[in-house]
């Protein structure tokens, strides 16, 4: 593999681009951290920053080719999910332990930096210590029909349940008969959260929460693009707002509480560089979290299970249950919800399981390279 990959092993647990969040989270003080150790800010193109931490860590390609294996993963989803017919990635082993690199297709260098960033701490660093032992979760529901929806939710055992809205090629009616059979499927006592992911204008937003909010809802996630029109639904429903995609695809994920936009932080690790940087915007944008997945394998969730563990507070069911949404895995025993919760631990990858899954692709090695090149800069 190129040495270009291979710089990532360099970058910190403040190694996260964000163009115009990282001043304000401290990220640009240059400090010696330690014998051997110091941290500098290199400016990318387009006015990023990021943080490198000079370490002991192995630095040069022959050093690292000697702790790390790369692995490319290809696994078919039970549901179609975000367009997706199969979850692809890259598994990293260090001497921490195995970390994952999946981000989606349509994410370019920069924003792939901060998932490789997040897969080099699992490798490399590990996780900060849990505060609990147990993670509750809530059940993901696609925009399936509501029979099906019905299913899913019964099938789960978790008493919330997130359910996918606002579709593409789909009208407000099937929305409206999904959430209902979810309600039916887990009673008055389950919680329900919708999730548009920024299909709606303000005026549709507005509609379509009150409307929907016939069914209790615990809060709305992303019913729109922006921070402005976000700001707007919130001002104009009795439904909380969780922001999303406002604060993974962000340049400066804090202005969310700034704007006053969002009741609710959904936070991902993968896209936010890690388990460390999550923790940090956390705590700077100051609003109660869920953390959530982006469709990982168990290598992947147990990132985020590391995150939801090291929270001060988890005040609501995470989003990290959705390994039902592949049709395998690459460890033998998944993290997977009993009873609406996960226990926390970090399931080693099964090589039988993987050998099923393992594919050939140089378009990963690409973008590996890429995403490695933004660190290094």
């Amino acid at each position: 593999m190129d040495s270009a990959f291979w710089h990532a092993r360099k970058i910190s647990d403040k190694g996260v681009i964000y163009p115009a969040a990282t001043a304000r989270l401290g990220f640009l003080v240059d400090r010696p951290e330690g014998p051997g150790r110091a941290v500098t800010a290199r400016r990318l193109g387009g006015g990023c920053r990021v943080m490198r931490r000079l370490s002991p860590q192995p630095t040069s390609p022959v050093e690292a080719s000697a702790t790390m294996t790369t692995r490319v993963f290809g696994i078919p989803m039970s549901l179609r999910f975000r367009g997706q017919t199969a979850r692809e990635g890259v598994l990293l082993r260090g001497p921490a332990g195995w970390g994952e690199f999946s981000p989606f297709p349509e994410y370019g260098p920069a924003e792939c930096a901060r998932w490789l960033a997040c897969a080099r701490e699992a490798a490399f660093e590990g996780w900060p210590d849990p505060v609990r032992s147990t993670i509750p979760v809530n059940a993901t529901i696609p925009a399936v029909p509501a029979a099906r929806a019905f299913e899913l939710a019964k099938a789960s055992g978790c008493g919330t349940a997130k359910i996918k809205v606002a579709e593409r090629g789909q009208d407000f009616a099937a929305d409206l008969a999904r959430v209902e059979a979810v309600r039916d499927a887990l009673g008055p006592a389950g919680k329900i959260r919708v999730d548009a992911n920024g299909g709606w204008d303000v005026d549709e937003a507005v509609l379509r929460l009150k409307e929907l909010n016939r069914f209790t809802l615990e809060y709305a996630e992303q019913p729109c693009p922006s921070l402005d029109e976000l700001a707007q639904v919130r001002r104009r429903v009795d439904v909380p707002i969780a922001a999303d995609e406002s604060i993974r695809k962000a340049e400066d994920p804090l202005r969310v509480r700034a704007a006053e936009a969002a009741d609710i932080a959904v936070v991902k690790v993968q896209p936010l560089g890690g388990v460390r940087a999550a923790l940090r915007v956390v705590e700077a944008c100051g609003l109660p979290a869920v953390v959530s997945s982006a469709v990982e394998t168990s290598v992947g969730l147990a990132a985020g299970l590391a995150l939801a563990a090291a929270l001060p507070e988890l005040p609501y069911a995470c989003g990290l249950g959705t390994m039902s949404l592949l049709t395998g895995d690459v460890v033998a025993d998944s993290l997977t919800p009993v009873a609406g919760a996960i226990a926390v631990r970090r399931p080693e990858v099964d090589e039988a399981a993987l050998a099923r899954f393992e594919i050939e692709s140089p378009k990963w090695v690409r973008r590996m390279e890429e995403a490695a090149a933004c660190l290094a800069r």
